[in-house]
């Protein structure tokens, strides 16, 4: 699993995530997609209770919810993902398989388009719009 890829994808949804309640859930679906959103609380609701037990990963995902743009707290949230996920092989499996589900995804104004194959373990997104960029990096020599 990429989980630059992931990291990206959850960052802007923890404001909301993080106040889940019915103005919430309004506003977010309003402004990222009844899909987009639905795939957020899925992998949100998976992940949730392990960072709880995590007092690091607690804090990076406090300080991404308040600070969504912040690179420096993306990059600790993504360390910390990485670590839970790689202690921990049956929820990895449980978040790919919600990524891995062929959607296309409205998230502030850029579409997300995420195509998976069980080819190798690799999975390949796409960003597109007039500014689209790299949000991950897939390295075809592992097989995870």
């Amino acid at each position: 699993m990429d989980i630059a890829m992931l990291t990206a994808f959850l960052s802007p949804f923890l404001p909301f995530l993080m106040k889940l309640g019915e103005k919430a859930t309004e506003t977010a679906a309003g402004k990222f997609g009844e899909d987009a959103w639905a795939k957020a609380k899925a992998i949100w609701s998976k992940l949730r209770p392990k960072i709880e037990t995590e007092e690091a990963a607690k804090v990076a995902v406090n300080k991404v919810a308040e600070k969504p743009e912040s690179e420096v707290w993306k990059a600790a949230l993504q360390e910390e993902l990485e670590t839970l996920l790689k202690n921990d092989t049956a929820l990895a499996e449980a978040i790919a398989h919600i990524l891995n589900q062929n959607t296309a995804a409205q998230v502030g104004g850029t579409s997300f388009q995420q195509t998976a194959t069980n080819n190798q373990g690799q999975v390949i997104g796409q960003m597109q719009n007039s500014q689209a960029k790299n949000i991950g990096t897939i390295d075809i020599s592992k097989n995870n």
